[in-house]
């Protein structure tokens, strides 16, 4: 069949290949729909590059896909050193750094091909992430392929293509579908109506070649049935082979088909020339993957055991170490050994951090662990929950924690019983059952102290310390803290100190304290000791604090250099809690399109209830302040988890989010109610979030005592009817949205109607109408209508920091001068020029200057 419609593409990839070529390496993801040529283009591309150097790799479309399988193919065609670090089991930071390596030859295009990303493991698309990164400076073409059709919302591979996207070097290519007319080419001489094959087919190439193969009298309704019709014309011994080869995945070793069916080379040969498989260097493989799938729904189930013991017996005979394989084969044929082959599988996989691929192995171990001793069971469900925690399935950590709890308890391991108590109690945290994690938290103490000091010792006072600051037990979180750093100092452990300090300034935080001394020196000790996760978890509480305490400015650091060690250091779980955390600042900063972008990103993301809360209560209050009713969506699951948990910080956080809202649709009963609900847990709280409360309180003329004792100073001149000046305090600040409160609450006509023009100005489309309610209510003469409704949104998609960016860019402006003036770091410049470059599909600050005097973009940023 001819390639048709994809001149523009392989032009595209060309051009790409030249600056690689030259040094100015590439990566390029190449997205479409199941059977839209993705294959077929690389292979015509191949066939335009003769001279180039090409590698190739393929993620597996097995239930557990083996990790790096894509590099490990690579390394089969290299051999040298990336393939003895695959058999000696190097670390992943080996084989990633020698990958690199591999791929620069300067003078020589190299071509990495990825294909199927969509099925890649984490250790594959942190692979991605880390080439992604650094091709800029390296002689190398990267084209990673990916099905677009059917990622879920919180697919990881759309959280990297995310990531990818705002790095300079990568390129992003779409196949479309072809369309009528190509496909009416195609059926040329087929007997079969153009129009109504293209109505079937859509244009999918590869629906309109199987239909077209087959020969069938009728489209059918499926590239399914065309794919079997092709089948049906096989041999009988044909047919057999594909139906194991299907069983054994994309690509078949010829020798492994021959001992499972006595596969001859004429078999071979018929299938390769019948289009169903494509005879490769090292091995077949199915031309599309739908035909495997196609082809393995169809094997009757009665027939599906014997052919998964044959494949597992010429595995095993064949000398075959790929313990993911041999997982993958001795599940489907029932053979205990699935055990230990899934069990060495998932170490290997968590070694290389692929975290889903280990929680998946470790599942498929515990299926088969029935006749294991108990102790090995118990160990296997604790190193799932491991991995499942890291991946956010925390109700399923949950589950396998109290399994391995009962059964350390059984054989009467106080030491492992203490243990998993204690990861029992940050599991509930991150599940928002806060009485249970308060209850294991305790229970983890009284085990583990009448056995003396030990590491999980230490981190049972730490978790205790948490605890006790969440629910404002200032003096027994101090006392929990620093009985954990005497031990960590004691055991002479960096790490455990570093979290030690990062309890201790957790307190102090919560307390009003200062907390910058511990956290500062917790984060030396971390980031010397190369203990990444206490450095991730000390950055995430560091940004926290700031964000709390208002210091925005001083804040930035911890956000863009923790983003950078956590994306680094592939610790997603630090990821969310920036990011969601960040949320709060652009509410407070007034940026509140890039709020409501980010917070629904990590909705999308995160299944935890608690990773959800802060941009939940983000969200909803932006939409609340817009008028949007979507809001409660948001705020109801916000006070549900909330409540959950039981700390008076999340619980005051949603109440007095949903409080605003109710006062902004004019709903006093609703608002007071919040109020009232919130009263004890916010003076619990600290000053900020104490004088939120005081302020909503007379704001509403609720009839409850308003604190005057430590609240935050903007809060404090509000309360003793400073109004000037806390709306000053706020600005200096840089808090617009509770400036304009500010001059609501005063009263007074001039700056009701000042108020009045600022709400309007943020988008605050809900506080509009409240204002003309009050000022209405004080008798205000000519009640200003407002202004006629307006798009406020960039043309392109720009947030209003963003179009400043473009137009100091269109200035003429460095990325340092832009930092300067826009009082943000050089890095934070750095993602907006990024975004902006993204979102006006440009590849260069030249071309965006120009594309934004073309579009008459520039004077348009508010």
């Amino acid at each position: 069949m001819r390639v048709l419609e994809r001149e523009h593409i392989l032009t595209s990839l060309a051009e790409y290949g030249r600056a690689a070529r030259e040094g100015e390496g590439r990566l390029v993801l190449v997205s479409g729909e199941a059977g839209v040529g993705k294959s077929t283009l690389l292979d015509e591309f191949g066939l335009a590059s003769p001279d180039a150097r090409w590698l190739s790799g393929a993620c597996d479309g097995l239930s557990t896909p083996r990790p790096l399988g894509p590099l490990l193919d690579v390394a089969g065609q290299l051999g040298g050193e990336l393939s003895a670090q695959f058999r000696d089991g190097a670390s992943r930071d080996d084989l990633f750094a020698t990958a690199l390596r591999e791929l620069d030859r300067p003078g020589t295009l190299t071509v990495l091909a990825i294909e199927d990303v969509q099925w890649a493991d984490e250790s594959t698309l942190d692979l991605l992430r880390f080439l992604g990164r650094r091709v800029r400076d390296v002689s190398a073409l990267i084209i990673a392929t990916y099905r677009d059709d059917g990622l879920a919302p919180g697919d990881p591979l759309r959280i990297v293509l995310g990531d990818l996207a705002t790095q300079r070097t990568t390129r992003r290519v779409s196949v479309a579908p072809l369309s009528e007319q190509a496909v009416a080419e195609l059926a040329v001489d087929s007997g079969l109506e153009p129009g109504e094959l293209f109505r079937l087919t859509a244009g999918n190439p590869f629906f309109v070649t199987e239909v077209v193969r087959s020969g069938a009298g009728l489209v059918p309704p499926s590239a399914r049935d065309a794919v079997l019709a092709r089948v049906a014309q096989l041999s009988d011994a044909a047919r057999d082979a594909v139906r194991v080869a299907a069983l054994v995945g994309t690509h078949v070793d010829a020798l492994l088909l021959d001992a499972v069916c006595g596969a001859s080379p004429s078999v071979l040969d018929e299938l390769v020339s019948s289009g169903v498989l494509v005879s490769e260097v090292q091995s077949l493989r199915f031309r599309h993957e739908i035909t495997r799938l196609a082809v393995e729904q169809e094997v009757p189930a009665h027939r599906r055991r014997p052919i998964q013991v044959g494949i597992l017996a010429a595995l095993v005979a064949a000398g075959c170490e790929d313990d993911a394989r041999l997982a993958h084969h001795a599940e489907g044929a029932a053979d205990d050994r699935a055990f230990v082959f899934a069990t060495r599988a998932a170490r290997r996989a968590a070694d290389l951090a692929s975290h889903r691929e280990a929680a998946a192995q470790y599942e498929r171990a515990l299926r088969f662990a029935d006749g294991q001793e108990a102790a090995i069971v118990a160990d296997l469900c604790d190193r799932f929950a491991f991995e499942a925690s890291l991946i956010d399935r925390f109700e399923d950590a949950a589950d396998a924690r109290e399994r391995a709890l009962e059964l350390w308890r059984r054989l009467g391991d106080r030491a492992r019983e203490g243990a998993t108590l204690r990861r029992l109690s940050s599991t509930m945290w991150r599940l928002c059952r806060g009485e249970e994690c308060r209850e294991y938290a305790t229970a983890a103490v009284a085990v583990l102290e009448p056995l003396g000091p030990s590491e999980e010792l230490a981190w049972g006072y730490m978790n205790l310390a948490d605890e006790y600051a969440m629910v404002a037990d200032f003096d027994g979180g101090l006392v929990a803290a620093r009985q954990a750093l005497t031990l960590a100092v004691q055991l002479n452990q960096p790490a455990l100190v570093a979290d030690a300090l990062n309890a201790e300034g957790n307190v102090l935080a919560c307390a009003d304290g200062d907390w910058e001394p511990s956290m500062r020196r917790a984060l030396d000790i971390a980031l010397s000791a190369g203990a990444t996760e206490q450095a991730a978890r000390v950055y995430a509480n560091m940004h926290e604090f700031y964000r709390t305490s208002m210091r925005f400015a001083d804040g930035e650091w911890c956000y863009v250099d923790g983003l950078e060690f956590c994306d680094e250091h592939d610790l997603p779980v630090y990821l969310s809690c920036l990011r969601g955390r960040r949320t709060e600042t652009l509410v407070a900063t007034g940026r509140w399109d890039e709020s409501v972008a980010l917070g629904r990103r990590v909705l999308a993301d995160v299944a935890s209830p608690i990773n959800r809360l802060t941009s939940l209560v983000s969200v909803g209050t932006v939409l609340a302040r817009r008028g949007d009713p979507t809001a409660w969506k948001h705020l109801d699951e916000a006070i549900e988890s909330a409540l959950g948990t039981a700390e008076p910080i999340w619980i005051a956080a949603a109440r007095l989010a949903r409080a605003e809202a109710y006062w902004l649709q004019d709903r006093a009963a609703e608002a007071a109610r919040e109020l009232v609900a919130a009263e004890p847990y916010a003076l619990r709280c600290t000053g900020w979030v104490r004088g939120a409360f005081a302020d909503w309180v007379r704001r509403t003329g609720v009839d409850l005592p308003i604190p005057s004792e430590r609240i935050a100073e903007p809060y404090r001149l509000a309360a003793a009817g400073e109004f000037a000046a806390a709306e000053q305090a706020w600005t200096a600040l840089g808090c617009p949205y509770d400036a304009a409160l500010a001059l609501f609450d005063s009263g007074a006509e001039a700056d009701l109607r000042e108020a009045l023009r600022r709400f309007e100005s943020l988008g605050a489309n809900a506080a509009v109408p409240a204002t003309r309610r009050e000022m209405r209510r004080r008798g205000v003469r000519s009640v200003p209508a407002g202004a006629r409704a307006s798009t406020r949104s960039h043309p392109r998609g720009l947030t209003r920091r963003e179009g400043e960016v473009l137009e100091l860019i269109c200035s003429g402006h460095s990325n340092a001068e832009i930092a300067g003036r826009l009082y943000i770091s050089a890095k934070t410049v750095d993602h907006h020029v990024s975004a902006v470059l993204g979102k006006l599909g440009v590849p260069s600050r030249a071309v965006a200057a120009s594309e934004a005097v073309r579009l008459g973009l520039v004077g348009i940023a508010k």
